[in-house]
């Protein structure tokens, strides 16, 4: 947490004016009590009606210079909590862009999430806090016995006793809230992190008719977070009953001793009410002390925990200097290529060999898991190849800057993902400054042109987040034209066509091919069908090459392909 502070400096005038106004406040709030003293000791005691009224606007003085420092307290906290949490904001979101797949994995996305929102919430919220009471507290309990010996050094000596047992309570419930506090908050993001996974996987949990097991399991984690906060919540509800008690005590032995002492003429009876105020203020202020050191401890938690993110080093690392590259017809090499995914037991790739020639086609088949996906996504360096190296156009991926490696590839994903916003600034992802006839070119390869004209506004079309709003083969066909809208050199299709029919998905591979820039294409795929006319197919069976050559010559030479495609043949023959 100390590590997070740096992002304050922006604001040290404003960390000096929050607390400094504060203890403003106090120090005129810390006068009230001689003033009321003085109205019943002087103005009722001797009906000076002058006098009272004199007072009265001293304390409405008092009370408006008052309200004035707080407001400024306020503003000035407010406005340093803010602005650290905007700029801690602003380094986190930066530092997780920066995190290669491998981080992304680890950490996962919910955590990801909850240190954007909730835990950035509450370090912002401890931070006001700090700054508008951390001071002010300490200062009134102080100041109130300081005050009291002023008035009456023996009545005062009840303060001296009365502050170290209040503080023995409110500190020792303190300091065994607080871990508990710790386990709320860890289990409260255990709920969230299960609420999130239900929002989102809710289509295949209604699909499986999960609803019944998914709300008991909801629940059971739930009643046990209800359970950790009531347990911290009886904990902390015997401050009040306690301290009101040791306070109450108090006051009844400083109204017992100031009466004797007024009897005697020692005191004056508003002497003995403004004891009495005192003793009132430092009880409010222990229980605030209390209540804002429970809120550091939150926020010193959730502090820790952001930290924690921004410390990962991201395993990659990119180049500033754009690279030359070679003049070569072999566009992208796989040498001695192994992978193996964090914290894995296996590797999922093992020693592929592979050159594509510039404008050739690759087919990348397997079983499921055989390692497909990952061999694409070493390409635009979504991962580190752990052995091996992989070369594009004659230069190792690891010496390209980022901008520059990234523009020579358009790839899409499995899971196709649209944003929220219009068809246009979807697909201005893939070049920014795509004309209309380029983006139609684009959605006519990518057989999606049809989408486009259906809906009503075209390209300003609205897609919801997600793209929810269409159907899964209108979402696959809308990404592969935001792909081919950049004309990349490199095109890399991962099982983006799973969800289209076989006639749009011939028509569309044949799009492909009359493309007059003539990228090199690898199409992941589970169907024989969507590669057999592919230059070259590489079939993978758990992380291992078994095979690469044109559809007949692996229905030749290998038993995996020759596996995968008659049992996709028999599917296909009893389906007609």
């Amino acid at each position: 947490m100390k590590k997070l502070l740096k992002y304050l400096k922006a604001y040290t005038k404003e960390s000096i004016l929050a607390p400094l106004f504060k203890m403003l406040e106090a120090s005129f709030e810390l006068f009230v009590p001689l003033v009321m003293a003085e109205i019943m000791d002087v103005g009722i005691a001797q009906q000076n009606m002058p006098y009272i009224w004199k007072m009265a606007g001293i304390l409405l003085l008092l009370a408006i210079v008052g309200l004035t420092c707080s407001l400024t307290a306020q503003y000035f906290a407010a406005k340093a909590a803010v602005g650290f949490s905007t700029r801690l904001k602003h380094v986190l979101f930066e530092h997780i862009q920066n995190f290669s797949f491998s981080e992304i994995d680890e950490v996962g996305t919910s955590t990801l999430i909850t240190r954007m929102t909730s835990d950035m919430n509450q370090v912002q919220n401890g931070v006001n806090m700090v700054l508008r009471l951390f001071l002010r507290s300490p200062f009134i309990v102080f100041g109130a016995m300081i005050m009291a010996f002023t008035i009456d050094w023996k009545a005062a000596m009840v303060f001296v006793v009365t502050i170290p047992l209040l503080s023995i309570v409110v500190f020792g419930i303190m300091l065994i809230t607080i871990p508990r506090y710790k386990k709320v908050q860890e289990r409260l993001d255990k709920v969230l992190g299960i609420t999130r996974e239900n929002l989102t996987g809710v289509r295949v949990i209604r699909a499986f008719n999960q609803e019944e097991e998914e709300q008991e399991r909801f629940n059971e984690n739930n009643d046990l977070l209800t359970r950790m906060q009531l347990a911290v919540g009886r904990i902390s509800a015997f401050m009040n009953p306690v301290t009101f008690v040791i306070v109450n005590v108090a006051t009844i032995v400083l109204l017992w001793t100031g009466a004797i002492q007024v009897d005697t003429a020692v005191l004056e009876k508003g002497d003995v009410v403004a004891l009495v105020n005192y003793m009132s203020q430092i009880l409010i202020e222990l229980v605030k002390l209390a209540n804002l050191i429970i809120t550091i401890t939150k926020a010193v938690a959730c502090g820790n925990r952001i930290q924690s993110v921004l410390e990962m080093e991201t395993s990659q690392e990119y180049k500033n200097d754009m690279v030359e590259e070679l003049d070569t017809d072999v566009v992208v090499v796989f040498q001695n290529v192994s992978f193996a995914y964090r914290n894995a037991g296996a590797e999922a790739i093992r020693n592929l060999n592979l050159q594509v020639k510039r404008g050739e086609t690759i087919g990348i088949i397997g079983g499921t898991g055989s390692g497909k996906s990952t061999l694409v996504n070493l390409i635009p360096r979504f991962y580190d190849a752990t052995k091996g190296a992989v070369f594009i156009d004659g230069v190792d991926v690891m010496d390209y800057p980022k901008e520059q490696l990234r523009n020579k590839i358009g790839i899409v994903m499995q899971k196709a993902v649209l944003f929220k916003g219009t068809i246009r600034e979807n697909l201005l992802w893939g070049n920014e400054n795509a004309t209309d006839e380029e983006i139609q070119q684009a959605l006519e390869t990518a057989q999606a042109l049809e989408v486009v004209e259906k809906k009503d506004g075209g390209l300003n079309a609205p897609i919801t987040q997600g793209g929810k709003n269409l159907s899964g083969g209108q979402r696959q066909r809308l990404t592969i034209a935001r792909a081919l809208v950049r004309k990349p050199e490199i095109l890399i299709l991962d099982d983006s066509t799973s969800a289209l029919d076989y006639a749009t998905d011939a028509k569309l591979r044949k799009a492909l091919q009359e493309l007059k820039e003539k990228p090199t294409v690898f199409i992941v795929s589970q169907r024989t069908a969507s590669i057999q006319h592919a230059n070259r197919i590489v079939v993978l069976d758990d992380g291992e090459v078994a095979g690469i050559g044109t559809h007949e010559e692996l229905l030749k030479n290998c038993d995996v392909y020759q596996e995968i495609y008659e049992s996709q043949f028999k599917k296909e023959v009893q389906g007609a």
